[in-house]
């Protein structure tokens, strides 16, 4: 019997990219085109979102041109725009601080600002907590988690970032493959709130992170920040 043909990847619609590099002299701009290729980069990234967020069912097709400005300023990214064009201006500087290990950097960064691209925000108005934790929750299932970052207690599961990416990591885990990306799905037309938890995992906010928080003290990876 002759083996079986793996499934074809998903079909994605992937929208128009456009580069804008303000400062060619900067040695950031160097180690970004040393390190990658923006349109594979910016490809993986949207790929990224797609996979952890939607199936090819439920991806959402609005967005038709991502725009990646490369310039020097103090922080490390941002994104903003219109439901159909998005921009990401991305730290020369950052870049050039992160050059130890700057492609998985850059790559990590734009998997994070390209989620902010996709991710539902019920209407604008779920925290920016976790806005900013579903983006990292993409960026650490895509492999591109920094060296630093670990799982750890803050006074609130929604303090964002990596600190409540792990947390949605571990929810991911207990409550079944798919579930953060069912969260997502629960704030396309509805406005937030905590209840909407509850209705994805059968369980409470705060009851998840307080027994997070428990596994954590039990596994010996606690930190607090």
């Amino acid at each position: 019997m002759p083996p079986h043909d793996l499934p074809p990847p998903p079909s994605w619609t992937i929208p128009n990219f456009v580069l804008r590099v303000e400062d060619v002299s900067h040695p950031g701009a160097t180690i970004f085109f040393d390190c990658v290729k923006p349109k594979e980069a910016l490809k993986l990234a949207v790929e990224a979102s797609y996979t952890w967020l939607y199936t090819p069912l439920t991806a959402p097709t609005h967005v038709k041109t991502i725009t990646l400005v490369l310039r020097p300023f103090n922080g490390v990214a941002y994104t903003f725009g219109t439901h159909e064009t998005k921009e990401i201006n991305f730290s020369l500087d950052w870049i050039k601080l992160s050059e130890a290990r700057a492609r998985d950097e850059i790559l990590g960064v734009l998997v994070h600002e390209v989620v902010h691209c996709y991710q539902y925000n019920a209407k604008e108005t779920c925290p920016g907590g976790l806005i900013e934790g579903i983006a990292d929750f993409v960026r650490l299932h895509a492999g591109f988690a920094p060296p630093h970052w670990k799982p750890r207690a803050e006074g609130k599961w929604d303090a964002g970032y990596d600190a409540t990416a792990y947390f949605l990591d571990w929810i991911e885990k207990r409550c079944g493959e798919g579930t953060i990306r069912k969260l997502n799905g629960s704030m396309k037309d509805s406005r937030y709130s905590v209840e909407l938890f509850e209705k994805v995992t059968g369980e409470s906010v705060s009851s998840l992170y307080a027994l997070y928080c428990e596994h954590l003290e039990q596994t010996g990876k606690i930190s607090h920040a």
